[in-house]
């Protein structure tokens, strides 16, 4: 990510924080928290009811992008959020000076390399283009997807939650990984045919329609203690908020995490297996 925001970026993220209002949000028993729409609020939206009967509402506040959530959360517009990665808020934190911290891992949503030329990973040609988001915090799952094919190689001793394009090793079908691309349009790539390959995380596939478990020639597999499982993150100094331990409580529950598992038919995985 980019440290200086687009004068249109600027405005639009303006306008979503004035649409938040102030900050130092307070709302009694009310945890106020940013999420992705899919699946994040559907998520949070099944565990409203046993929330609800522990004395705790959520105003639950849907995000369309990477990078409003933690900055609506940095600025107390919210009380927490839900939609990223620890690689993902390790790198905000770097980039921006901050102090959001990781309260507890829910779920993953793996990474997939979907073509409508091939059907197998390994078909693909000398000299294939595989189209890549800008979200750099996604490289090294993918790399490893590759790695794991057996089409590339990653340099060692690469902290996989850091690796790069630049850190392949071997290569020997010469696969050009062309990045830059908004997260949210990749299903658009997709169905247009662009590229030889795109990677899609499992969020923007299911919101773009598509099946990872059904249309992925490859997907990535839940690993314990995973640096890409989707994690509840707050504003350091109040992971000890009893509302928010219950909020975490709940989302890591055997429930709601049979929940996850059963409801989203392998594209979105539970982060524990009861």
């Amino acid at each position: 990510m980019k440290k200086l925001l687009s004068f249109g970026g600027i405005v639009v993220l303006f306008i979503v924080l004035l649409l938040l209002g102030p900050g130092n949000y307070k709302a009694k028993n009310t945890i106020r928290i940013g999420a992705s729409n899919i699946p994040h609020a559907q998520i949070l939206r099944h565990i409203e009811p046993e929330l609800k009967k522990k004395g705790i509402k959520l105003d639950i506040v849907t995000f369309q992008d990477y990078v409003l959530p933690n900055r609506a959360l940095a600025g107390k517009q919210l009380d927490a959020n839900y939609f990223q990665t620890p690689a993902f808020l390790d790198q905000w934190n770097k980039e921006y000076d901050g102090h959001l911290v990781n309260v507890g891992a829910v779920h993953l949503e793996p990474i997939g390399i979907y073509s409508k030329k091939y059907k197998k990973l390994s078909d693909l040609k000398n000299g294939a283009h595989i189209l890549v988001s800008s979200n750099a915090p996604d490289y090294g799952r993918i790399l490893q997807l590759f790695q794991q094919n057996g089409l590339i190689k990653i340099k060692k001793g690469v902290n996989i939650t850091q690796a790069n394009f630049s850190d392949i090793a071997s290569n020997p079908k010469h696969l050009v990984f062309q990045t830059g691309y908004e997260p949210k349009i990749m299903p658009l790539i997709y169905n247009n045919g662009e590229g030889d390959a795109v990677a899609i995380n499992s969020n923007y596939a299911v919101q773009g329609g598509l099946q990872p478990d059904k249309q992925a020639i490859a997907l990535q597999k839940p690993e314990k203690n995973s640096p890409y499982f989707n994690i509840v993150a707050v504003r350091n100094g109040d992971q000890n908020r009893k509302d928010i331990k219950e909020l975490v409580k709940v989302l890591q529950s055997k429930s709601t995490q049979e929940w996850i598992k059963k409801h989203y038919k392998g594209s979105v995985l539970p982060a524990k297996n009861y």
